[in-house]
């Protein structure tokens, strides 16, 4: 071809090679947060341009190809890490980790399939692989192809590299800048280094927090002395999904959140309840619920996998396990997102566990959500609340139906009506469509927002209907909704409150400051979600017997 059409040829290798610059240059200043995208971030000079240029301009020819390929292809790998890093910031407030966030990756996956169907998920995972596949190899050869092109006119880049470092120095030292940005850049060693950090800090947090776990207040205190006060009562700890400050105060979701938990309160006040509500901040943001109940219920902070792990594989006293020890109460998990085997469940002192499989219910998935939390409710109502029995309840119960993507949206049904849950059939089939959902902001906001009305009404309706004076409920927030709801740099606040008939029981936490009813107020005191168990056990008579060291 070079000899049949030189022009031609001429004009594919020079794009060839243009292309190749700006692939290399544009991944080199690339960031690694989806704000930062903004055509100034590439009005830059990369330092790591120059260096690798007089890099490979003293190398003779093989060791200079091997050495452009291998830099190439880690150009690659830093760069799906920025990706990666702009996706988990994007959905769970927090950038990937390089040592644990893998195995999150196939979750992930199985949330896309539940969300918007398999053949999405499929193609979805093809994407990705080609991509995270192809982007090392094609990056790697831009940079042998680089490397060439400066090798075939010595003399002129010898020149070239020198003047760019001598640019690039002065910039740096004057602190030059051109459309608000410096034009001195050594973002991909910056990025580098900061991987490398995070993998290095996440090894050593290992070691420590297992230190923490071996020191617990409660860990000794026998059955008898843990939760006295609460002796005969019903005690429900409940997790409403995606729960958080937002719902409460953005300008979108709030006034509904407010006016249902303003009216629900005024109804359970009817049925003659009070409550007492405050602020949480939770470990985790825009998902991974298990890391926000492991936190809320043993006391540690728990916000990586690493950490959830290295508690759930170990003896730490939670509340949940606190009932079983006193060896007075049924202690049983509502848990309507669990599809597979949940070994944890003996370490949250939960004797029998109910799953998505175990509650009867025939009626259609709601997204992710296996099922409306009033069908979930109506059967923890069957299976075990309404039983006679010789020992009072301790139940963990997780509702789902406010998890992403908010579409379609169980609506309430009469509580006589809800039989196995094919009722919800149509109104499943009437509801918005995930994908349409998905991809509109404001749709998102507006449908979190009616999530979260709906499941608050649920429960608290249950409370009504089926609550007595020795059921005590506490329900919170698991982390706040993913940023494209809440909004960026929002808080990790969630709600939580104690409702009760029995005086006594809120009488207990009257030093906490908690605002009357189920909203918490601006002034309302924020505690971090780990110092919620402590904090109860005191207040409800658990005497300290240290373990650990």
């Amino acid at each position: 071809m070079r000899d049949r059409h030189p022009k031609a040829a001429l004009v594919v290798r020079r794009g060839v090679t243009v292309g190749a610059a700006l692939l290399v240059f544009g991944l080199l200043l690339l960031p690694n947060a989806a704000g930062a995208l903004r055509p100034n971030r590439f009005a830059r000079i990369p330092a790591e341009a120059i260096v690798g240029a007089v890099v490979l301009l003293a190398l003779p020819r093989r060791p200079r190809r091997v050495v452009a390929a291998f830099a190439g292809a880690v150009l690659g790998g830093l760069t799906l890490l920025n990706l990666l890093d702009i996706g988990y910031t994007e959905y769970l407030g927090r950038p990937f980790n390089p040592v644990l966030d893998w195995s999150l990756l196939q979750d992930a996956r199985s949330y896309v399939a539940d969300s918007l169907g398999g053949a999405t998920a499929a193609w979805a995972t093809v994407g990705a692989l080609v991509v995270a596949v192809l982007l090392p190899v094609v990056t790697a050869l831009a940079v042998v192809r680089l490397g060439e092109v400066l090798a075939a006119h010595r003399e002129r880049a010898n020149r070239g590299a020198l003047i760019a470092a001598t640019v690039w120095i002065t910039c740096s030292a004057l602190g030059l800048q051109l459309f608000g940005m410096p034009l001195a850049s050594d973002r991909a060693a910056r990025a580098l280094e900061l991987q490398a950090r995070r993998a290095v800090v996440t090894v050593q947090d290992e070691a420590e927090f297992e230190k923490e776990t071996e020191a617990d207040a409660f860990g000794a205190t026998p059955g008898a002395q843990l939760v006295p006060d609460l002796r005969g009562k019903d005690v429900l700890f409940t997790f409403v999904e995606s729960y958080g400050r937002t719902a409460i105060e953005d300008p979108v979701s709030g006034p509904g959140v407010d006016r249902t938990l303003d009216a629900s309160t005024e109804a359970l006040q009817k049925a003659g309840f009070r409550a007492r509500s405050g602020w949480l901040t939770s470990a985790t943001y825009g998902g991974s619920s298990w890391l926000g109940h492991s936190t809320f219920l043993s006391g540690l902070w728990v916000d990586n996998q690493q950490r959830y792990r290295t508690v759930t594989s170990g003896d730490r006293l939670t509340l949940t396990e606190a009932f079983r020890r006193t060896g007075a109460y049924d202690t049983v998990g509502i848990m309507p997102g669990v599809q597979k085997s949940w070994p944890e469940a003996d370490f949250f002192g939960l004797d029998k566990v109910y799953n998505a499989f175990d509650m009867g219910y025939e009626g259609p998935k709601f997204s992710w959500s296996t099922m409306p939390d009033q069908y979930a409710l109506e059967a923890f109502q069957r299976l075990e609340h309404s039983k006679e029995r010789t020992k009072p309840l301790m139940a963990e119960i997780v509702l789902t139906s406010s998890h992403q993507p908010w579409a379609p949206l169980p609506r309430s049904v009469g509580w006589d009506e809800l039989g196995d849950g094919r009722i919800f059939g149509p109104i499943e089939a009437a509801g918005e469509k995930a994908a349409d959902v998905v991809a509109d902001s404001a749709k998102s906001k507006r449908a979190y927002g009616e999530s979260v009305e709906y499941s608050v009404t649920s429960l608290t309706q249950w409370l009504e209907r089926y609550g007595t004076g020795d059921t005590v409920l506490v329900f919170l927030g698991d982390h706040q909704p993913i940023a494209r709801v809440s909004g960026d740099h929002a808080s990790r606040d969630v709600p939580v409150s104690i409702v009760a008939k029995d005086p006594k029981v809120l009488d207990a936490i009257d030093d906490w400051g908690w605002a009357e009813g189920l909203r918490p107020g601006d002034t309302t005191p924020v505690w971090k979600m780990s110092a919620f168990r402590d904090r109860f056990l005191t207040a409800y008579g658990s005497t300290p017997h240290a373990s650990g060291k």
